[in-house]
């Protein structure tokens, strides 16, 4: 099997398949948030998607690309932390096709009720890996499976984001800042980028507690977890990266790993700022944004891609009960967290640590807040 990059051109074509399908999802950036960072950064926000994420853009391209070469099945089966299954229940519905999507116990509510109500058969795991389990032995019995990520026709249209994002900016960022889980939405965006802006940086982010493809990259070898992480991300809480997208990530410009008061602070800011939803999973990538901008001697560019919106409203209630908003995103670049891979002086580090400290005992204040956060998206 041709694991291999493939050609970016698929990345367009990708686009003019399912574009008739799918929101123009917009570019919106901060005037308060630019001036506060000294710098330019433009969210492309898909949690305005019809499913409120992304993962619909590569099951819509796999499945069209079925239906030209005549081999579109007749039922699929898939497993998901979500918003995959909400794309399969979608995409399926739109050509009459039977779902069966695996759900682990823990999924969002809110993700459970979207896949339920575009028609898909939801069934509930105790484990992440028994959903994959269940799933593979569905393939035996006739399903067609789809994994989250592991195709290059799913790699294709998850990169559809990005490259319809550099579309509308019209120039080329600096940077361009994506998550990564499975790794689908990456492989994609580098796909895309080669076309449209290769002068571009891409940089991953992902949580420190589920950094399986940090640690792959740095060992060059697929690092799996026995069981899912515990990440207030639950987009990214995946066990591994497919062999397929590995090839992908090597090709990192940089990664960034987050805490997870990080991830809890960024999504309650960039709500605040953009005045639209934005999921964990999503708003880690200003971790990463604050990490790169503290090594640049001049004003940035950036590109930062809001992958989803599918939260749980009793997790954003929680998050507004806390101060996140009382510490000012102005002082990140110079004093906050010191930048992972980067030197910093002695005196900058201090600053760090203490402001480090700060955003750790709003979390503590409240002493079951952090599992409470963890938990809330169990049924």
């Amino acid at each position: 099997m041709n694991l291999l990059p493939q050609p970016p051109q698929n990345v367009a074509a990708a686009h003019n398949r399912i574009k008739q399908y799918l929101h123009l999802t917009p570019i919106v950036h901060s005037e308060s948030l630019n001036k506060m960072l000294g710098h330019e950064i433009f969210f492309k926000v898909e949690s305005l998607q019809k499913t409120g994420a992304f993962k619909v853009r590569g099951v819509l391209n796999h499945l069209l690309e079925l239906k030209e070469q005549g081999k579109l099945p007749d039922k699929i089966v898939g497993y998901s932390t979500g918003n995959h299954g909400i794309g399969l229940a979608y995409a399926s519905k739109l050509f009459g096709i039977k779902t069966r999507i695996y759900l682990p116990l823990n999924t969002s509510k809110v993700k459970q009720q979207a896949a339920l109500y575009y028609g898909g058969e939801v069934i509930y795991t105790d484990t992440r890996q028994e959903a994959e389990e269940k799933a593979k032995e569905d393939e035996k019995q006739g399903f067609y499976y789809m994994h989250p990520s592991d195709s290059d026709s799913t790699i294709a249209g998850a990169g559809t984001l990005c490259y319809e994002a550099l579309q509308q900016l019209g120039f080329s960022p600096n940077a361009i800042f994506a998550s990564c889980g499975g790794g689908g939405l990456i492989s994609g965006s580098y796909l895309a980028k080669e076309l449209i802006s290769p002068t571009s940086l891409l940089i991953g982010s992902e949580p420190l507690n589920a950094n399986d493809a940090y640690l792959s990259v740095k060992d060059n070898k697929i690092y799996r977890f026995n069981y899912a992480p515990n990440t207030i991300a639950d987009g990214l809480k995946t066990l591994n990266v497919s062999a397929r997208t590995f090839e992908y990530l090597k090709k990192l410009d940089h990664f960034y790993l987050a805490e997870e008061y990080e991830i809890y602070y960024w999504t309650a800011w960039l709500t605040h700022l953009l005045k639209v939803i934005c999921e964990p999973s999503s708003s880690i990538n200003m971790v990463s944004v604050i990490n790169f901008l503290k090594t640049q001697s001049k004003p940035q560019k950036l590109l930062v891609l809001i992958s989803g919106g599918n939260i749980a409203p009793i997790l954003y209630n929680e998050l507004w009960k806390e101060e996140y908003l009382s510490i000012s995103p102005k002082s990140l670049c110079s004093d906050f967290i010191p930048a992972r891979h980067c030197c910093m002086d002695t005196e900058s580090s201090l600053r760090g640590a203490k402001r480090r400290a700060n955003l750790e005992k709003i979390i503590k204040k409240n002493s079951d807040l952090q599992n409470f956060l963890l938990d809330c998206h169990a049924p």
